[in-house]
């Protein structure tokens, strides 16, 4: 006697879910991605700071490192890797003495620049493999995974 497989809902039981479908789906083209880096000198998370503070603009380091998701010393030891490079800059916080603004540098703006440059430019290649029609279907995807994602 064989045993049978409970059905997810809103499927049958010998197909994957759509939201297993969708969840490898993002992490697989996210982990295509990131093999996109042409520099592995910084971390994935130093990357993701600095990229942090390119699109949300100077902070405190405790506001990055709740953005970020890290506990401030982890974030502490990101910034100064970050300094060293010349990717961002401390400076006094304008209204609190005891704190310190971190902002990215000409240089990190190029870094992230060049990064995203790189990426866009492998993924512009795989969706010129595919047809038009499947290129607005992705269109229309990605407006609902920004919905869904609580981007706009």
């Amino acid at each position: 006697m064989t045993a049978s497989v409970p059905s997810e809902p809103g499927g049958r039981s010998e197909n994957p879910s759509l939201a297993s479908r969708l969840r490898l789906s993002v992490v697989r083209l996210n982990r295509r991605l990131r093999a996109q880096r042409t520099d592995t000198d910084l971390s994935l998370t130093q990357v993701a700071a600095l990229s942090t503070l390119h699109k949300h603009g100077a902070m405190t380091p405790g506001r990055l490192a709740a953005h970020e998701g890290v506990q401030p010393p982890s974030m502490t030891r990101v910034i100064a890797a970050l300094e060293l490079v010349g990717y961002v800059e401390r400076a006094p916080h304008p209204t609190d003495g005891r704190q310190a603004i971190v902002e990215i540098t000409e240089s990190g703006t190029a870094y992230v620049h060049e990064s995203i440059s790189v990426r866009e430019a492998w993924l512009d290649e795989r969706l010129q493999e595919l047809s038009g029609e499947e290129r607005e279907v992705l269109s229309r995807a990605a407006t609902i995974i920004e919905r869904m994602a609580g981007h706009s």
